[in-house]
């Protein structure tokens, strides 16, 4: 049987850990915990509706919050949406700050609400990825209900300094969402520390399944959103739906191994990085995309002097990487991301993304070292 390839793609999504996979088996069958977590009337509907508030705690207590304070969704790309959509709303006409290099699922939304007639300031960051608190400022008008930006960058892995963001919107009484889809489970992140509103997570890329996640919602003061799909009043009337028990509980799972595993993942994970930059550093024409300082420890992207990403990746068979965000992977555009930091359209035509990961080895990272090499020293022969 073949081996599979090398898995460096966790930006992408993560596999389940075998220790939420089986908690999640807990929920589905007629001996499990199967009932439905709003129906009030028998035991079933009861131990379901324990189970999914146990896994709401699980998942405020990774990011510092009151429970209370968490709406589940189906992910961050509805996360994203009901937060974005939902803020704008409430106002006749509303102006929100993002900017260019946010995930698809702010983009999209945002380029939707200017067809509705809101305004939209689209920041462009630094070289580094990164938009600065004084971009933030100067972009605010009278009229600014909200500003959407990542945390890290799904893409480069930057991190942005959205804690002194926040604190300028706090002052400015602007409220600030910020998709922390790519962060959550690689870094601390703590709700109150960033001075956040709203906050997008997504369990698949914390080792939980696909298909859930969560929006945290501020109680104190309170922010209001207006609710994007209705029929049953769920979720204090946010986010109706019939709650997902068996998702939730593995989200509540993934995120509680992930907070007592973060400081020592990360310090691997960031040992993993240096060794594989380390690998690939002979190599010549290597352009490093995005800040090295400010960034989760497990996302590099790199471009290659002479040689295609799609022809890189055909070549590179025994590893599965990717040449941007998997949402944008069907187009044969240069990554809007690169581009929107400055990278010419050459070199990011020429980039790649290795994301590391709970289950990346040592050994893992050595064989890719080898095989980025010889694909690259091969490639580059053929010109």
């Amino acid at each position: 049987m073949m081996k599979k390839p090398v898995y460096l793609d966790y930006a992408a999504t993560t596999p389940v850990d075998p220790a939420v996979a089986e908690e999640m088996m807990n929920y589905l069958t007629p001996d499990g915990v199967f009932g439905n977590p709003a129906s009030r009337t028998h035991s079933y509907g009861w131990q379901a509706e324990a189970s999914v508030e146990s896994a709401r705690r699980q998942v405020a207590d990774l990011i510092h919050a009151d429970p209370r304070e968490i709406v589940w969704t189906s992910g961050a790309t509805e996360s994203d949406n009901l937060a974005i959509k939902g803020v704008a709303a409430l106002h006749e006409s509303p102006h929100i700050v993002t900017s260019t290099i946010e995930h698809k699922a702010v983009v999209d939304t945002c380029a939707w609400l200017e067809t509705r007639g809101v305004q939209v300031a689209w920041l462009r960051p630094d070289a580094d990825g990164r938009v600065s608190p004084q971009q933030v400022v100067d972009a605010l008008q009278e009229n600014t209900v909200l500003v959407s930006l990542m945390l890290a960058n799904n893409e480069l892995g930057c991190v942005t300094d959205i804690a002194t963001i926040g604190r300028h919107l706090r002052e400015r009484g602007v409220l600030l969402h910020v998709d922390a889809a790519q962060a959550a489970g690689k870094m601390p992140v703590d709700v109150h520390a960033l001075n956040v509103d709203l906050l997008s997570l997504s369990a698949h890329k914390v080792y939980g399944p696909k298909g859930v996640g969560a929006l945290y919602v501020r109680r104190a003061p309170e922010v209001r959103i207006e609710a994007q799909m209705h029929g049953g009043g769920h979720e204090r009337g946010m986010r109706s739906g019939t709650l997902p028990t068996h998702q939730i509980v593995g989200m509540g799972k993934a995120f509680e191994l992930a907070g007592h595993h973060l400081e020592e993942e990360s310090r691997r994970l960031e040992n993993l990085r240096e060794r594989f930059l380390a690998g690939l550093s002979h190599l010549d024409g290597v352009h490093f995309n995005g800040s090295r300082e400010h960034r989760v420890p497990g996302i590099v992207n790199l471009s290659f002097e002479g040689v295609e990403a799609e022809s890189m990746m055909l070549g590179l068979r025994h590893l599965a990487v990717s040449s941007g965000s998997a949402c944008a992977s069907a187009s044969m555009e240069a990554s809007y991301v690169l581009r929107g930091i400055g990278v010419s359209n050459e070199l990011a035509h020429r980039a790649l993304r290795f994301s590391l990961g709970r289950f990346t080895t040592e050994a893992d990272v050595d064989f890719a070292c080898q095989q980025i090499i010889e694909v690259v020293g091969r490639l580059r022969s053929l010109r």
